[in-house]
């Protein structure tokens, strides 16, 4: 993600504490972003996610870590953008819980002028990791895939994969989505035991 990308962000924050959330608001809009919600209640929060979509969001630690940890469970469970734990001081004890709930980073009030270059990296770090994410899911649906074209034509990996491919290139489509439409239909694939047949994918026909 380019620093152009990072120049104007939707931004929630939450927090149980509504004068720390009137601290931060002017902090992140004076980094040229837009606080789009400012959450307090657990029950709230993560239905707000959903539905604003923010770019990225910060969490404070209020009264009780377990407020705050409960409202960083709420936003990753959406998993729609990366969450920043803010802390007034340092915090080892609430930074290691709330890392297992799956914040990329944390920052204190005393770093405000960091603020934007932890906002980069953050960003940065959340593509990386649903990039590495959507690799792993595309193999395994690949995988998949193979194991039902293996079973029905009863081939061997390598020729369950050149089905696949040579399927892909001859309907000009990528990979994933030829192994998608098998896994997807694969319920209505009769199985042929018998030498290996024209792969039929659902909705593609034979190649």
């Amino acid at each position: 993600m380019s620093h152009r990308e990072t120049e104007h962000l939707r931004v929630l924050i939450a927090n149980e504490r509504a004068d720390r959330l009137a601290l931060v608001a002017p902090i992140v809009a004076g980094l040229g972003h837009e606080v789009i919600a400012r959450e307090i209640e657990v029950e709230d929060v993560g239905a707000v996610t959903g539905r604003e979509r923010p770019d990225v969001a910060f969490v404070g630690l209020g009264e009780s870590s377990e407020h705050a940890l409960q409202l960083v469970e709420q936003i990753v469970h959406e998993a729609t953008c990366p969450v920043i734990a803010l802390i007034h001081a340092p915090d080892p004890d609430f930074v290691k819980e709330a890392s297992k709930r799956g914040i990329f980073a944390y920052i204190t009030d005393a770093e405000a002028n960091d603020w934007q270059s932890s906002i980069d990296i953050v960003l940065r770090r959340f593509t990386e990791y649903h990039d590495l994410e959507g690799a792993f899911g595309r193999r395994a649906i690949t995988e998949r895939a193979k194991g039902i074209l293996m079973e029905r034509h009863s081939v061997d990996e390598p020729a369950a994969f050149e089905l696949l491919r040579e399927h892909a290139r001859t309907t000009n489509r990528k990979l994933v989505d030829v192994a998608s439409a098998v896994v997807d239909g694969h319920r209505l694939l009769p199985k042929q035991p018998h030498s290996p047949a024209p792969m039929d994918v659902a909705g593609g026909g034979e190649s």
